[in-house]
């Protein structure tokens, strides 16, 4: 049995930036194991599986592995199958629209393409649940969790703390960009304070202006088997609501510009965005640009 697969490079305007996915287009008798086995065998951050929606008003199923574990949802998985369906035009026999649908553990992410033209150039999501605000986080663990100091953890706009989209993490503001450059993963103590069950990792960011982006950020997973993640959009989109729920406007649009993946040498661009009325988040996306890299098959 041979099944097609695409590879694409998201949150990113040139091949080999960005943070690569491997999209296999028909999943269709393959089980869970198998599934995982590929994932662990393309080594990348995610793997994202296709099959036909259990609803034919929605564009399709969608399985999202790491190379250790199956998560319910996530950010470029999402954009980078969106972007392949997008261009290959229809699957399963059916149209690709420029409005998609996945059915996913999480729930219905709702996905709108970005177009160069009448091209597909990329795509921008919707959060599939709102922001669920959880516990904080001790700024010492962070900070052992990360090889940083305890003093390089800024505390004045909000503590560490676990927040969720569809997906757990741990998202902590450091005081410099040197701080963020400096941080490296540390498995033991994600794996004494931070197991898999409690968060999926951790994300750091520090404000920073330069360069055209607000925000320079980098997450960590070594549970998961991602020591590092170059671009991680369920994380992400969860940071925009956490910042726009902690401003005192009752009514906002908080758009920000996040860099991520920079210290790995796999630079991204991640445009998020969080919307507030009334004093609440009604609404919160993620989003960026795609290149296609590779194509071929599996042997199963």
């Amino acid at each position: 049995m041979q099944v097609a697969f695409e590879t694409v490079d998201v949150f990113t305007d040139r091949r080999f930036g960005g943070n690569p996915l491997a999209v296999v287009l028909d999943a269709q008798g393959l089980a869970g194991e198998q599934m995982q086995a590929i994932a662990a065998e393309f080594n990348l951050a995610e793997t994202t599986f296709v099959l036909p929606p259990k609803d034919s008003a929605h564009t399709a199923e969608v399985r999202i592995f790491t190379p250790r574990a199956e998560v319910p949802f996530a950010g470029h998985p999402n954009i980078g199958t969106a972007f392949v369906l997008a261009k290959r035009g229809s699957i399963f026999g059916r149209a690709v629209g420029d409005r998609i649908v996945f059915e996913e553990k999480a729930g219905l992410v709702e996905i709108d393409q970005i177009k160069d033209g009448a091209s597909p150039a990329g795509a921008r999501l919707k959060a599939p649940q709102p922001l669920a605000h959880g516990e904080e986080i001790a700024a010492d663990i962070v900070a052992k969790a990360c090889t940083i100091s305890e003093g390089d953890i800024e505390t004045a706009r909000h503590a560490p703390c676990v927040a969720s989209c569809g997906l757990s993490f741990v998202l902590a503001e450091l005081t410099t960009r040197s701080a963020l450059s400096a941080a490296r993963p540390r498995p033991d103590v994600f794996e004494q304070h931070l197991k898999a069950d409690r968060a999926t990792g951790i994300l750091l960011y520090v404000r920073d202006g330069r360069n055209g982006v607000d925000l320079q950020a980098r997450m960590f997973a070594p549970l998961y088997g991602v020591p590092e993640d170059p671009a991680t959009g369920s994380a992400n989109v969860a940071l925009v609501g956490l910042l726009a729920g902690l401003r005192p406007e009752a009514d906002l649009r908080l758009d920000l510009r996040i860099a991520q993946g920079v210290d790995m040498g796999r630079p991204s661009l991640l445009e998020a965005t969080a919307e507030k009325k009334g004093g609440r988040l009604s609404g919160l996306w993620i989003g960026g640009r795609c290149v296609p890299v590779m194509r071929g098959t599996i042997e199963v």
